[in-house]
């Protein structure tokens, strides 16, 4: 076997693969198809200061090489998980990370303040792509200022590793990466869904209850991939890939591309068991290329 292991910030991760936040729900309820301890990571669902109902139904939609959703970043809040999740999953063997999300830099900071507390979780995901209460609805994600503003207040109140995960609905990728670099961030993840929609054209109404949602899967593959390129040439922290990896075809090109780890989402509502698939067919594809370590490959593409 070729040696998988690699580091986010000091973040240990044993093989390169890990889990999309709102794909895994908290690892525990793909626990009868896969062996969560063969994954690098799992990225839980995204949590926040405050309980949220999420939007009204319907919240997801099929569409060509894809899915929109429209889920509205339920949970129960951050002081329900750290009392009744957190319990039953720091002894899972992998990095537990929290994927956290908010309506100001101020809730972001204190809702990562409160995981902070928690000795097991060793990371947090920021998902910048959230509406700015504050100025009018559009995500801090999409802005220099917004992005810094978040990261800023995060980290003077985190002190573990930080991942930023990036909106790819932005005019250049590579300048919100480098804010985010430059206020922090200890690695950037990208890309976050595509806005996009769909239409019922019997009724003439959309098929999600906001009209709007997020697109994932395979549809978006060649844009993360496009943007993790440029990325992953403009920062020096680590990136990880996200964008409609199904197997570890598309893996080893994202890693070629220059990310250091890689994450499933979609891909897990199809087959459970993706992931640890993934994480072999990279393995098996290093030892067909003499590689002894996935570090030889990360970033060599040749453009």
């Amino acid at each position: 076997m070729a040696d998988l292991n690699v580091r986010i910030g000091n973040l240990k991760l044993k093989n390169p693969v890990m889990t999309a936040s709102g794909t895994f729900g908290y690892g525990l309820e793909y626990s009868d198809f896969v062996p969560l301890d063969g994954i690098g990571g799992i990225i839980v669902k995204g949590t926040t200061l405050n309980p949220r109902e999420g939007n009204d139904y319907p919240r997801m939609a099929e569409t060509a090489s894809g899915m929109l959703n429209c889920v509205g970043l339920q949970n129960k809040g951050v002081d329900y998980f750290c009392e009744h999740i957190y319990p039953q999953i720091k002894d899972i063997d992998t990095n537990m990370i929290v994927n956290v999300s908010g309506s100001s830099p101020d809730t972001y900071a204190e809702c990562a303040a409160r995981i902070d507390a928690l000795d097991r979780i060793p990371a947090i995901e920021l998902n910048i792509s959230c509406p700015n209460v504050k100025q009018g609805g559009m995500a801090f994600g999409v802005t220099c200022a917004g992005a810094a503003s978040v990261v800023k207040a995060v980290r003077k109140r985190y002190h573990k590793t930080l991942i930023v995960k990036l909106s790819p609905n932005v005019t250049d990728i590579a300048e919100i990466a480098r804010v985010c670099e430059a206020e922090g961030a200890d690695s950037v993840s990208l890309i976050n869904t595509l806005m996009g929609m769909a239409i019922d054209i019997e009724k003439r109404v959309p098929l999600l209850s906001i009209a709007t949602g997020g697109l994932s899967g395979p549809a978006v593959k060649p844009v993360a991939m496009r943007m993790v390129w440029q990325v992953a040439k403009a920062v020096k922290i680590p990136v990880i890939g996200i964008g409609g990896i199904c197997n570890a075809h598309d893996a080893i090109e994202f890693i070629m591309a220059g990310s250091t780890a890689i994450q499933i989402g979609t891909a897990n509502f199809l087959d459970p068991a993706v992931t640890i698939k993934v994480r072999d067919g990279i393995d098996q594809w290093l030892d067909r290329h003499g590689c002894s370590s996935v570090d030889e490959i990360i970033g060599t593409l040749r453009a």
